[in-house]
């Protein structure tokens, strides 16, 4: 935790707190947590994504945090920019701060970044606005979300729920971020299961956000 140690406390007008969320892994995480005195939630068992975010999000919002940065543990996420999505939050009323790879550059020709753009036309058919990175894991979420996500289960911290908020009035804007490769830990989603997941992210958007509750 020493590398995030100088982005926590008090910084201008924010102050900077974290939460770890073990999800059941198979690691030193929880022994870590303990020697160390990091504040971290224990789940018994490895639940998944989206229920590993809800337990934080239901944390966050049990203890009256007004936003919350989803930040992946493996490395790729810079802690610098913690400050300015959360300066752009309060500046634009933003709901949701995406840390996005692409406001100012390119996206590479590969099949990951094919299906980012496939996201990406998606929301902008549904919900009439150009998301840049859609599969950022990089968000910010601002009290009313928070809310969501804790109380609603089909609040899951993906593209089609970017969507689905942007539809039910969430002001989402990008703030332009760097991502270093991954130097721990490995990817749930090998090349077939990624191909499998935009395809279910994408038929998600198109047609079933709109039978969601609102």
């Amino acid at each position: 935790m020493e590398w995030l140690s100088p982005y926590l406390g008090e910084h201008e007008e924010f102050v900077f707190d974290y939460l770890v969320v073990n999800d059941g892994s198979f690691d030193n995480t929880r022994k870590i947590c303990r020697d160390n005195g990091y504040r971290f939630l224990d789940l018994p068992i490895n639940t998944g994504l989206t229920s590993g975010f809800r337990a934080g999000m239901k944390y966050a919002y049990s203890h009256g945090y007004d936003y919350v940065i989803q930040f992946d543990a493996d490395g790729q996420h810079d802690p610098q920019y913690l400050l300015p999505m959360a300066q752009s939050a309060l500046a634009e009323q933003a709901d949701i701060v995406i840390g996005s790879r692409f406001v100012n550059a390119k996206k590479k020709l590969t099949m990951r970044m094919i299906g980012s753009n496939f996201l990406a036309a998606m929301i902008n058919v549904t919900a009439h606005q150009k998301i840049a990175d859609p599969t950022s894991g990089m968000r910010l979420y601002g009290r009313k979300l928070i809310e969501r996500f804790a109380k609603d289960d089909e609040y899951s911290p993906e593209p089609d729920t970017v969507a689905f908020a942007i539809r039910q009035g969430a002001k989402v804007v990008e703030v332009p971020v760097t991502m270093a490769e991954r130097f721990g830990g490995t990817s749930y989603l090998s090349a077939a299961k990624s191909a499998m997941y935009m395809m279910r992210m994408g038929l998600s958007i198109l047609f079933f956000q709109w039978v969601r509750k609102a």
